[in-house]
């Protein structure tokens, strides 16, 4: 009798779709940066926000502002005044995040090299 040889799963080693969806949405530039400035310091009007994120653009800023209210991370509140003023806070969903970014954050104090590449 001849050894049938069964094929390797194809998933058997794929990372989880909900971990996958996650990096690459965190992973995208200023989107991770954006959701820690606001956990660490409340909400914050769009000047202040660029201020803490040295080196983004304000197109980058306001395009990644949208993209984190849409995924419901983020909310836009406005305040009638006078004068008329816009803050950006984190919804429950977002503040969901903290324990992953805090953790993230310690280990990347201890593992990561803190020099210039």
């Amino acid at each position: 009798m001849r050894d049938k040889q069964i094929p390797a799963r194809e998933d058997e080693r794929a990372c989880s779709v909900a971990l996958t969806r996650a990096f690459e949405f965190l992973g995208k530039r200023w989107n991770g940066i954006l959701l820690a400035t606001l956990m660490d310091g409340g909400p914050a009007g769009y000047a202040e926000l660029r201020r803490a994120v040295n080196g983004i653009s304000d197109s980058v800023l306001s395009d990644r502002l949208s993209q984190l209210g849409a995924a419901g991370l983020i909310e836009r509140v406005i305040d009638g005044g006078p004068p008329i003023s816009v803050t950006y806070q984190l919804t429950p969903r977002g503040q969901a995040l903290l324990p992953a970014l805090q953790e993230l954050s310690a280990w990347a104090e201890k593992n990561l090299d803190t020099a210039d590449d």
